[in-house]
């Protein structure tokens, strides 16, 4: 009797698993990475997560090697994922690139520094839209393109840690556990 009840059990919890779980599709992929990528924990820390909790002095902080602090690395995240999300509606972006990529580092000063990271999460979020909304066809012109934004948001996300721990403003207890 025992094995039969844990024959059921194990039964409806594989046909209502199988149930919920529906074949991934472009779609579901890309979103998966743009919101991991984003507000949601997975695998790794997601940009909100990175830049949430510092105040603007330690947003700003950077090293005698000239190298991008934590607020330029969130301003460039906007411009790339504004151009892209611009792109993606196929309207001119607001703001042109004049082909100097280190221009879209910009600093930010200490009263525009929660508005940065608001920001930055409204073009995520608008980007995730545009995508949850596209049809395939949009999709499979833009796939790589959504997929190489998501990994840059990564990589820099990754540089914004390395800061915060470096400098001891990080608490594990934020991290993916």
């Amino acid at each position: 009797m025992k094995y039969i009840l844990t024959l059921i059990a194990f039964s409806t919890a594989f046909i209502g698993n199988a149930q919920t779980n529906a074949t991934p599709t472009l779609k579901s992929i890309l979103l998966e990475q743009l919101k991991t990528t984003h507000n949601v924990k997975d695998w790794f820390v997601p940009v909100d997560t990175a830049i949430a909790w510092l105040t603007p002095e330690q947003a700003n902080w950077k090293d005698s090697n000239e190298d991008h602090s934590i607020a330029q690395l969130t301003t460039h995240l906007i411009f790339w994922n504004t151009q892209i999300l611009y792109n993606l509606k196929g309207v001119k972006p607001p703001e042109a690139f004049n082909g100097n990529n280190k221009e879209t580092f910009s600093p930010v000063d200490e009263t525009s520094w929660p508005a940065t990271v608001k920001r930055l999460d409204s073009v995520l979020t608008a980007i995730e839209d545009v995508v949850s909304s596209a049809d395939d066809t949009k999709l499979q012109k833009a796939y790589s393109t959504i997929a190489h934004i998501g990994t840059h948001n990564a990589y820099h996300t990754g540089q914004i840690l390395y800061i915060r721990k470096m400098k001891g403003w990080w608490n594990d207890e934020h991290g993916v556990k």
